[in-house]
């Protein structure tokens, strides 16, 4: 298997990018080469990416999930997909620091992109820039999952009290 990892610091805590990243229909407005995400059932989503004139369509698996701690995912129904998972982390200064990382299999367009020095590592730096753009941007997550999966299996979120929505206003 061919993995690529990269890391991203951003300035927002570490609740807010969790939540942001849980929003996977968003991925397309931070993220060029998602164009169009649609969530199947609670753990299972369509994926439709592209790079350049090359697209795919595949299907993931939520397989565990913990707030604010990490994301891991498997693809369904492919005989070479891949597996991945993003985690977050503090960094003592109230931002988060975001890492991603992806195995692919040997063949498909995944392993062709991993497979090439340097190329996967690029692309995956960059839209994770995106992202921390993007959030850093708003501010705020558009929303959030708060319950959790273990071997695929959704628990729903634990009760909690409401947080209070201070307004962010643009800088400028």
């Amino acid at each position: 298997m061919n993995t690529v990892e990269e890391t991203v610091e951003i300035d927002v805590p570490v609740r807010t990018a969790y939540d942001q990243w849980t929003q996977f229909a968003c991925f397309p407005r931070f993220m060029t080469s998602v164009k169009r995400v649609e969530q199947l059932r609670p753990t299972v989503t369509l994926w439709v990416v592209g790079l350049g004139p090359l697209r795919r369509e595949f299907v993931t698996e939520i397989v565990d999930q913990v707030p604010d701690s990490h994301l891991t995912w498997r693809t369904l129904g492919q005989r070479h997909g891949h597996r991945g998972e993003v985690t977050f982390r503090s960094t003592g200064e109230g931002g988060t620091a975001v890492t991603v990382r992806i195995s692919a299999g040997p063949r498909g367009l995944t392993a062709a992109l991993t497979a090439v020095p340097g190329a996967a590592g690029r692309v995956l730096r960059r839209e994770l820039a995106h992202f921390k753009a993007y959030i850093e941007r708003q501010g705020e997550a558009g929303g959030g999952w708060r319950g959790s999966v273990r071997g695929g299996q959704v628990r729903p979120a634990e009760a909690e009290p409401p947080r209070s929505r201070v307004p962010v206003w643009p800088v400028g």
